[in-house]
């Protein structure tokens, strides 16, 4: 069983940056490709970013390419989300989620690949 705790997130002007963080515990398995999710008002869970094991590979959304930055810890056993230029469409709930199950990919982009997350914290950007 593993648990993921989400902060970091709050209300910033457009144009502002956060940085999440998501920490790992309990049974945490010595590196899994993790991920961030998010959920804006009213619709589906999106995919934001992904990142391999050894924290070499990632792959962004199109939508946060250049704006966003995935970082890992694995002695520490965290995540962290690094968000730059934020905008009003940034707004959601981010969620970050670990993949526990071996495999073979380097990092995985579907919300069904993975398979414990946190609770979520709210990111809210006003115009």
């Amino acid at each position: 069983q593993v648990q993921l705790v989400e902060s970091g997130g709050g209300l910033v002007q457009a144009g502002g940056s956060l940085r999440l963080s998501c920490a790992a515990s309990g049974r945490t398995f010595s590196s899994r490709p993790m991920g961030w999710f998010r959920q804006p008002p009213g619709k589906e869970r999106e995919f934001v970013v992904a990142v391999s094991r050894s924290g070499s590979s990632t792959y962004y959304a199109e939508s946060v390419k250049g704006r966003f930055t995935i970082s890992r810890d694995n002695a520490k056993n965290t995540i962290a989300l690094q968000m730059n230029n934020l905008k009003p469409e940034d707004t959601a709930v981010y969620y970050c989620a670990i993949r526990t199950k071996l495999s073979g990919g380097a990092y995985y982009t579907a919300l069904n690949d993975y398979d414990s997350w946190g609770q979520g914290t709210q990111v809210t950007v006003s115009s």
